[in-house]
């Protein structure tokens, strides 16, 4: 019998079976769509970005005017600034979701998956940064002022990172420069280490709800979750144009509705909503070096948890304990987004620290607080 021609080309059935006859878990639920949609988040953003450096000028004196530009006379320019920064905000929610659901389902103990997630995550947040700047905005200038201030704390070489990042002695035209070209190119970076990512997943299979073992009750990916991931593409897809075309600043600081003014120090900085939980992190520690390893240590300490994981089944389905201190962990997370857009004034600064404390504190606890769990259930079946 002849084989179907996706089967019977090597280049085609390579992607065949990395798509459409890929052996998936009988017991995936709609979580695991935020997989593809972080998928579909990539390619907007690359292809409104592409679209939107035709009309962009990186320079200080024109990038503001340029962004007006872009908004008011260029056909549609409207649609695909707005798409550019819904899509950007979108993107965090899915990426917090699908990490969410990796620690609640100890996605992470496929360790290289895990390791390489925390590395895009990495480079999504330093590329989201860049492109912040970029409109050349208050918040804009005074966000890229303060920010990359904190590379001085890098003893013997913080000074010369900051002027080298900056192309001078203070933000001036090269930095603008400096950001626009990495911010085109990191996400091609994000790109390829999404490839391997996929190439990881691939390799292990997919983690599934309760965490055991389903290679006994495996079905191709399409069209089962191909229908379900074509469901989920169009509900964010709707979602996308709803904010874009009817509530576009309700992801956007009015502040940076301002022209960038070096003589003029906003009364309030802040980043976007996505970075505000590690900035609130960072305002809680008196110390500017502590704030900056407490900063890098919010995201960083994912990389802990597949080293210090000792209970004895994966995932939280059977740990009422667990389930409980990772909903404290979301509502720390979000408590801490809260924070970061408030004033620092006591008693918010207290506030700030001891939830910075119940963040670390519950993402090292989770991986391992199941175990008196495990002992204790061994003990009733003696």
């Amino acid at each position: 019998m002849k084989k179907p021609m996706r089967k019977s080309n090597l280049l085609i059935n390579t992607m065949n079976m990395a798509i459409y006859d890929l052996p998936t878990p009988l017991n995936l639920s709609s979580l695991w769509n935020m997989g593809s949609l972080l998928g579909l988040c990539l390619a907007m953003q690359i292809l409104s970005g592409i679209f939107l450096a035709i009309h962009y000028t990186p320079n200080t004196s024109f990038a503001f005017g340029t962004v007006i530009h872009i908004m008011r006379e260029v056909n549609l320019g409207w649609i695909l600034r707005n798409v550019h920064a819904t899509g950007a905000s979108l993107f965090f929610v899915c990426v917090y979701v699908h990490i969410g659901r990796g620690i609640y389902y100890s996605s992470y103990l496929y360790t290289r998956m895990w390791l390489s997630g925390v590395m895009l995550l990495l480079n999504l947040m330093v590329t989201a940064f860049l492109g912040y700047v970029l409109p050349w905005g208050q918040m804009s200038y005074w966000g890229a002022t303060v920010i990359t201030n904190l590379l001085s704390v890098i003893p013997n070489f913080g000074n010369l990172a900051v002027e080298w990042v900056w192309g001078g002695f203070t933000v001036s035209n090269a930095t603008l420069n400096r950001f626009f070209v990495f911010h085109f190119f990191f996400p091609f970076v994000i790109l390829a280490i999404t490839i391997i990512h996929l190439a990881f997943l691939h390799e292990t299979g997919s983690n599934n709800p309760i965490g055991l073992s389903s290679n006994s009750k495996l079905i191709h990916f399409h069209p089962f979750y191909s229908l379900k991931d074509l469901i989920g593409f169009l509900v964010f897809l709707m979602i996308t144009a709803f904010v874009a075309l009817f509530t576009p600043l309700l992801v956007s600081d009015p502040e940076n509705f301002i022209q960038a003014n070096p003589m003029s120090t906003p009364t309030h900085i802040q980043p976007e909503w996505y970075f505000l939980f590690a900035y609130a992190i960072l305002r809680a520690i008196p110390n500017k070096m502590g704030g900056v390893i407490a900063l890098l240590m919010s995201i960083l300490v994912l990389t802990l948890m597949p080293f210090i994981h000792t209970n004895k089944m994966r995932g939280m389905s059977f740990y009422p304990l667990n389930q409980l201190l990772f909903w404290f962990l979301v509502a720390s997370f979000l408590l801490l987004t809260w924070l970061g857009q408030m004033p620092t004034e006591t008693p918010l600064i207290m506030l700030s620290q001891t939830t910075a404390l119940t963040y670390f504190c519950l993402i090292t606890l989770i991986p391992v607080t199941g175990t008196c769990w495990d002992i204790l259930i061994f003990q009733k079946s003696l």
